[in-house]
């Protein structure tokens, strides 16, 4: 009974919070870059009733070697091309036109190893190494058009590599360092890549993570990459050694040496792409998303100073790696372009104790932090005497990306991190859009915790019902409905299949395959994607909604919610849960999150299991694998690609308790 009261206790306060808006301090958005709903609106209507102006103007910001003649052309659609006629070149905007001011010597790079290893690099310096790169690279006979892969760890020479090959004009498409040899290799095949650029190995936890093996096993079998240039770590730091093939293999500070630190960018075209990034597919073969340089460099450009509400004595920090999106237009991109003061680090959050992360804020003065909604939870299950135990005054500015954030977590990091005057950011967008499409503008919108708020000034989104109609006020599957600068262009040697994944649901309109609610005040609240959903006795439930019940109770730290075959139902709702610090876990608990939950979503949301775990399976980027828990509850087993799980040792251990759980139930019958 006590149980229930303190439970009902919870529940009414977690919707007051939900409900409740949190509209910008005014000591904020008196020096926001976007200070007033009343300016954001006059930037919504400039865009709506002429985007084309509105977008020119924004590209204005970049420097341009020859200008456009048009800036949307949509004539073909769904294949757009932005600044037509226009060159420029991404690497000298992200580090050239900085080098005529005093930024020349501000720091471009803050970079921390996880071994604490530190490094800075200014501008000056990052575009010298940019420059005896691209020239090496030149000597091995790279042109314009040719592929690269990069494969590389969470180091500054990544970003030298990725900028060296923009400045060439060499196509880049960058493979997250956890992937295995075969994820590798079926990225080269696709690409038909020339060049790969590796390193010895990399760090994480402790270990060693031997890079240049998995390259040299993936290329047994691609004849198309004839230069392989390897970074050397310090040496002591791994017993790793690289086996070098000669003729192919260049070590990285050989091939520079004698190199040049003056290598003038190639003026490209706008519509030249700059990158492949390759994202999972529903067929299972990873699909290439292609994005230009003109369009995306505008479109990165302009929502790190909408979004971020950049200055330039911040200090900017988005923990994604560069092998996702989040890591090319956040942490590369769209921040060195804006001439930041970029954070990088290499390492796990809680290498070597939980605290790592709020240690590096501490210690560099962070200014502006941007993390995924899956780290937050994990924080919140850590405590709170962590983060209360660093110095985090220097924050001014949360940030949100990768998946909606329950608004527990939302008010977790409000309260404990910002301290309850750090506005946050809650940003949706994809590999797909390139940059942030939906968000609040940090001096200007109220928000709500667990809504991304409104689209940005330029993006044209809609919540559509299965019939295509748009939803005023409800749930339906959010659309874009308008050509954007960052756009992907289409999906690599493969544009039926750009056409098939996401134009013809809704004819003219972009498929986002997400699922959204629209509210009264026309906020958007994203329910995760349309293939996480579970069918129960015919009524579709977001797993999203059953999550984020989920976390909102007081025990709980993190959930995943997965549909199990149910002979009577079809599907059942089975949750695997972690709970907080000093939680027992117990069939009353269990007992109590199920009606949580019934008297939170309904009757029909009642879950059928409470599992409780230690940890979820995650990838090294903080995602939580929802597949693998689908494979478990279905039959305890794991199939596919598991390279970039954090830890596979917790994979393994929930399928030995799932089989463990089916046994038992056999005995039963």
């Amino acid at each position: 009974m006590d149980r229930q009261k303190t439970d009902q206790q919870e529940m009414d306060q977690q919707e007051t919070e939900q409900h409740q808006t949190f509209p910008p301090s005014p000591a904020f958005s008196r020096t926001a870059a976007v200070s007033s709903m009343e300016q954001a609106e006059k930037m919504y209507a400039a865009a709506l009733k002429d985007p084309d102006a509105f977008w020119s103007q924004r590209a204005k910001a970049l420097d341009w070697a020859s200008p456009w003649t048009q800036v949307c052309d949509w004539s073909n659609p769904p294949f757009a091309k932005w600044f037509v006629g226009g060159k420029l070149n991404a690497s000298f905007n992200c580090l050239d036109r900085h080098l005529a001011s005093w930024r020349r010597n501000k720091a471009a790079i803050l970079w921390e190893g996880e071994n604490f290893e530190q490094r800075t690099l200014t501008y000056q310096a990052l575009h010298a190494r940019v420059c005896r790169f691209a020239n090496s690279l030149k000597s091995l006979g790279l042109k314009p058009g040719d592929r690269s892969i990069i494969y590389m760890p969470m180091v500054p020479e990544a970003v030298v590599a990725m900028l060296a090959c923009a400045r060439l004009g060499v196509i880049h498409s960058v493979v997250f360092g956890g992937f295995s040899a075969e994820s590798l290799k079926t990225r080269i095949q696709d690409l038909e890549a020339c060049l790969v650029i590796t390193a010895d190995f990399g760090l994480r936890r402790g270990k060693a993570i031997a890079l240049k093996e998995n390259v040299d096993e993936a290329l047994k079998e691609c004849p198309t990459v004839t230069n392989v240039v390897v970074y050397q770590r310090h040496s002591g730091q791994s017993s790793v050694s690289a086996a070098m093939k000669a003729g192919r293999d260049h070590w990285w500070h050989d091939l520079t040496a004698a190199a040049s630190a003056v290598c003038p960018a190639e003026p490209l075209d706008s519509e030249h792409p700059l990158y492949v990034l390759y994202t999972s597919g529903t067929t299972g073969k990873p699909k290439g998303v292609v994005h230009s340089t003109g369009g995306y460099l505008t479109q990165v450009l302009a929502t790190m100073q909408w979004v971020f509400d950049l200055k330039e004595e911040d200090v900017y920090w988005c923990t994604a790696d560069i092998g996702w999106v989040t890591g090319h237009s956040y942490v590369v991109y769209g921040p060195l372009a804006a001439g930041a003061t970029v954070m990088m680090y290499e390492g796990a959050p809680d290498w070597p104790k939980p605290d790592r992360f709020w240690e590096i804020i501490e210690k560099h003065r962070v200014t502006i932090f941007y993390t995924s909604p899956t780290a937050i939870r994990s924080f919140v299950r850590q405590g709170e005497d962590w983060p209360n135990g660093r110095d985090l005054s220097s924050l001014r500015l949360l940030g949100s990306v990768g998946e909606p954030i329950n608004p527990a977590a939302w008010m977790w990091y409000y309260k404990v991190i910002g301290k309850e005057r750090c506005p946050i950011v809650d940003t949706w967008w994809q590999t797909e859009t390139g940059g942030i499409m939906i968000s609040p503008l940090p001096g200007a919108t109220p928000a709500k915790p667990g809504s991304a708020t409104r689209p940005l000034p330029g993006v044209v989104a809609e919540v559509l019902d299965d019939k295509g109609a748009p939803v005023k006020v409800g749930k339906g599957f959010l659309v874009l409905s308008r050509p954007w600068p960052a756009m992907l262009r289409t999906i690599y040697k493969d544009p039926e299949r750009f056409k098939e994944n996401y134009w013809t649901r809704y004819p003219g309109r972009y498929f986002t395959g997400d699922a959204a609610t629209i509210d009264e005040d026309g906020y958007i609240w994203l329910l995760g994607r349309v293939d996480d959903v579970i069918n129960v006795a015919g009524h579709r439930l977001s797993t999203m909604e059953v999550e984020s019940s989920l976390v909102r109770h007081k025990s709980v730290a993190e959930a995943a919610v997965v549909g199990a075959p149910h002979e009577l139902k079809g599907q059942a709702i089975h949750c695997f849960v972690t709970v907080k610090q000093g939680v027992k876990e117990d069939e009353a608990l269990s007992s109590a999150l199920r009606q949580w939950v019934t008297a939170e979503i309904g009757a029909l949301a009642r879950p059928e299991k409470i599992i409780f775990v230690a940890a979820l399976p995650k990838t090294r980027s903080g995602k939580i694998m929802r597949r693998l828990l689908r494979e478990i509850v279905t039959t305890q087993s794991v199939t596919g690609d598991t390279s970039t799980l954090e830890d596979y040792g917790v994979i393994l251990k929930l399928s030995q308790q799932g089989k463990e759980e089916e046994e038992i139930m056999g005995e039963r019958k």
